[in-house]
């Protein structure tokens, strides 16, 4: 998972970081399974989410393409249920960015940091960065 871990430090050097988890998406269950993580103990490899997120959410990232922008904690709570560990994390904004390739959704790259991190600008170059994973999650490392 060396590509990952790369793309990690990309993150964290280009847009900045927190948290940082790629998850596989996973069609047949409409599950998303944690391939690679920054924080291990709390976000374990192999985790899988059988989406426990908001219904919006899905048709945003997975089935619109697009990437969702939790600006401040409200946000992140009206969305994600594990609200509470990503707080205490010290996370209160997050970017959801589609990994897609050929139409194809592969995952998710999940990008948390301090409430008033991130902005539109933010958003944009992590999406311009989930291509990069592609490779790992194609190549059977998910």
């Amino acid at each position: 998972m060396t590509g990952l871990s790369e793309l990690e430090e990309t993150v964290r050097r280009e847009v900045g970081v927190r948290l940082f988890t790629v998850l596989a998406w996973v069609p047949e269950r409409r599950a998303l399974r944690r391939v690679h993580t920054s924080h291990p103990e709390q976000y374990p490899v192999g985790g899988e989410k059988t989406v426990e997120v908001a219904q919006g959410w899905l048709a945003r990232c997975i089935e619109g393409r697009e990437p969702y922008f939790g600006k401040d904690r409200a946000a992140v709570r009206e969305i994600f249920a594990d609200h509470e560990l990503i707080e205490s994390l010290g996370c209160g904004t997050i970017i959801n960015v589609p990994v897609v390739d050929q139409g194809e959704v592969l995952g998710v790259l999940n990008i948390l940091d301090a409430e008033g991190s991130y902005d539109e600008e933010s958003v944009a170059v992590a999406r311009s960065l989930a291509p990069l994973a592609v490779p790992a999650l194609r190549g059977g490392a998910a």
